[in-house]
């Protein structure tokens, strides 16, 4: 007996077959498998990563600081000593976008990370207790959500100007305002899925096995809503981005000294500067269009991988 078996495993070894099925790779794994498939979205990571990176690293290779201003170089075109031109202060355009990315990018993370974490308590509390405890939640998101975004940031911007904060502390008071007006769109998504798994056959054996409530909705239920987490999670770090510009550039968000893409964009506010000196406003410009292009697409990207029923059909 024992010499069929290794005579078998012998001609199945010879033949390139495992003698054992493979261990099935994870879902992580997989989706990673299926996120590598997808040049697009990949070279939209790799290019994130190259910004984000440059912008950490890059302002300690300039030879410019940030608040480093030259009366004789105000307005200056694009030349070999600056590669983006200098501003209405003298300085450096280039080291400036650097930092400025720091800001904004730093803005979209924490925006992302503050909104997905209420967003996904709230959503889970709603969707897992119901009753009304979902009720007051879900009207209080709809309230917020009913409410156009833009002239609401426009109000509480304004109410932060007249509060006086410190340059700094307004970036803080920027990320938790756009955080307040993000988290209700996540919280709808969230409920809906736990709503909708909480009723499958796997939930519904977590109750027959007697887990208790705790154990069903952090071991059970909220795992499975990790796909869409992590998919609006790239979305929220965009809309970020862009609302930060938006406020910023009205004078409302991140204000001088401190730079960020919005307000350097704000450096164009005269017909003159629009036309006569690009150079002030579409390095941030183009800097945003990249940026939430990328991510965008990246989002698109990871929806495919994590969702099974969102990939495409190969031929």
């Amino acid at each position: 007996m024992f010499g069929s078996l290794f005579s078998t495993h012998r001609r199945l070894r010879e033949a390139g077959i495992p003698a054992m099925a493979q261990v099935t790779p994870s879902p992580w794994q997989q989706a990673w498998k299926s996120l590598r498939q997808n040049r697009l979205a990949m070279f939209c990571l790799i290019l994130l990563l190259v910004m984000a990176v440059w912008c950490i690293v890059g302002p300690y290779y300039s030879p410019w600081r940030d608040d480093a201003t030259d009366a004789l170089m105000i307005n200056k075109a694009p030349n070999a000593d600056h590669w983006l031109g200098t501003d209405f202060l003298g300085r450096d355009v280039y080291t400036r976008l650097l930092l400025a990315g720091r800001i904004s990018l730093i803005i979209g993370l924490l925006t992302m990370l503050l909104s997905v974490t209420l967003g996904y308590l709230m959503g889970a509390v709603s969707g897992y207790l119901g009753g009304v405890a979902d009720k007051i939640i879900m009207r209080f998101a709809d309230l917020v959500m009913t409410i156009p975004s833009l002239p609401l940031l426009i109000v509480m911007g304004a109410m932060l100007s007249e509060l006086d904060f410190s340059p700094d502390s307004r970036v803080y008071m920027v990320i938790v305002m756009l955080s307040l007006l993000e988290w209700p769109k996540l919280a709808r998504l969230v409920r809906g899925q736990i709503l909708s798994l909480r009723e499958r056959d796997f939930m519904l054996a977590t109750q027959v096995l007697g887990l208790s409530a705790r154990r069903r909705l952090f071991g059970h239920l909220l795992p499975n809503t990790v796909p869409i987490l992590v998919v609006m999670a790239t979305m929220a770090v965009a809309n970020a981005i862009l609302s930060e510009s938006a406020l910023s550039y009205l004078g409302l968000g991140v204000v001088p000294p401190t730079p960020s893409w919005g307000n350097m964009m704000d450096a164009a506010n005269s017909l003159i500067d629009f036309q006569r000196r690009p150079w002030l406003w579409m390095p941030p410009g183009v800097a945003i269009f990249i940026t939430v292009i990328a991510i965008n697409v990246l989002g698109d990207g990871l929806r495919d991988a994590l969702d099974p029923k969102m990939k495409r059909s190969k031929k």
